[in-house]
C-alpha cells in the first residue's frame, strides 16, 4: 500500500497490522503534503513491474488538504482505491468540499488535542453504505444478530462510549468557529515574524481552506540565524511546548526498510519544521510570550554573530 512518508505513525501502522508492506512516497515542497507527481511516477512504475498497489493512503496534515484532483485521476488511472487519513483536517476544505468526503473512506480523530475533541476515539466516513455497516459490526467484536452471542468473523473493540461520541457531535456544531480561532492564532504569529529572514509560516495551499489545526513554520537557519532546535530549546527554558514536525517514516526504525519514493523534502520539513503552540483557547498574553521568545532566538543569535568581512576593494579605498 502506498502512504505518506511525512505523517505521524498512526497512519501506516494499519499496513503493517493487515500484513501488507507500506510504500512511502514523499512530500511537495509547496504545500507539503503527498506529492502528486511522485505518486503518479511510483503507480506508473509499480504497475510496470506487476506490483500494483492495494490501496493508497493520502494523509492531510496539520490542517490541510492534499492536492486531490491529480492524486484521485492517477489512482483511478490505475483502479487503485484511495483512502483519506483526515485525522488532522476536520473542517479543512479542498475546493470547497471537506476533506474526507472524496476517497472511498476516511478516518478522523477526536484526539484531545484535535480541533473538536472527544477526549479520545475518532469517526469513519465512507459514502459505502455496506462499509459503515460492515465497520459498525466489526467494531462491536462482530457479533451476529439474535440473542446468542453467536460470532463467525473476527470482531475488534473498536467504538467509542455512547458518552464521548456525544461530546464529540455537541462540539461540531462549533467547528467553524474553532477553525476561525485555529486560523487567527497562525496568522497572528505570521505578522508577528513578518519582518524576520529565514521563518515561513506552513504554506495555504490556494486549492483549499487550511485549518492551520497547528501553527506550523520552517526556520532556514542560515537566513534566520539559529536553528530550529535552537528556537525549542529556548522556548523549553520559559517552559512552553513546542514541537518538531512528524518525522518521516523512511527515518523510523521501524519503517526505514520500506521502499519509498523521494524522501527529500520530508526530511528537509523534519529538520526545520517547527509547531508552536495553536490551541483554539491561546490566550493573546501567551502567545505574545512565545513571540517573544522566538524573535529573541533570531535577535541573540545575530547579535553574537561576526560581523561580516568587508570586500578586500572596499577594505583598501581610503
Amino acid at each position: 500500500m502506498l502512504v505518506s512518508d511525512l505523517t505521524f505513525v498512526a497512519s501506516v501502522n494499519p499496513i503493517r497490522y493487515l500484513g501488507a508492506r507500506p510504500v512511502l512516497v514523499d512530500s511537495d515542497e509547496e504545500t507539503w503534503m503527498m506529492s502528486p507527481a511522485l505518486l503518479a511516477e511510483a503507480l506508473e512504475d509499480r504497475v510496470r513491474r506487476g506490483r500494483r498497489p492495494a490501496a493508497l493512503i493520502v494523509v492531510h496534515l496539520c490542517g490541510q488538504s492534499a492536492d486531490l484532483d491529480p492524486i484521485l485521476e492517477a489512482c483511478r488511472r490505475h483502479e487503485v482505491p484511495v483512502l483519506e487519513d483526515a485525522a488532522e483536517a476536520l473542517g479543512t476544505l479542498y475546493k470547497g468540499r471537506p476533506a474526507g468526503s472524496f476517497g472511498e473512506v476516511a478516518a478522523f480523530s477526536f484526539n484531545g488535542n484535535k480541533i473538536i475533541t472527544a477526549s479520545g476515539g475518532g469517526m469513519l466516513a465512507s459514502a459505502r453504505r455496506d462499509w459503515v455497516e460492515k465497520a459498525r459490526f466489526w467494531s462491536t467484536q462482530a457479533r451476529d444478530p439474535g440473542l446468542a452471542y453467536h460470532h463467525t468473523e473476527l470482531g475488534h473493540n473498536y467504538r467509542m462510549s455512547n458518552v464521548l461520541a456525544a461530546i464529540g457531535r455537541g462540539q461540531l456544531e462549533v467547528l467553524a468557529e474553532r477553525v476561525a480561532q485555529r486560523r487567527a492564532v497562525a496568522f497572528r504569529y505570521r505578522d508577528a515574524f513578518a519582518d524576520l529572514p529565514g521563518v515561513a509560516l506552513m504554506p495555504q495551499a490556494p486549492y483549499g481552506l487550511h485549518t492551520n489545526w497547528l501553527s506550523c513554520f520552517a526556520i532556514d537557519p542560515e537566513e534566520f540565524g539559529a536553528t530550529r532546535d535552537d528556537v525549542l530549546h529556548a522556548l523549553a527554558a520559559r517552559e512552553i511546548e513546542a514541537r518538531p514536525l512528524w518525522k518521516p517514516m523512511h527515518l523510523q526504525p521501524l519503517y526505514r526498510d520500506c521502499e519509498r519514493y523521494g524522501g527529500a523534502v520530508s526530511e528537509a520539513l523534519f529538520e526545520q519544521g517547527l509547531c508552536l503552540p495553536s490551541s483554539s483557547s491561546l490566550a493573546p498574553g501567551d502567545q505574545a510570550e512565545v513571540i517573544e521568545v522566538v524573535r529573541g532566538v533570531a535577535r541573540g543569535r545575530r547579535a553574537h554573530a561576526p560581523a561580516p568581512e568587508l570586500p578586500v576593494a572596499a577594505a583598501a579605498s581610503p
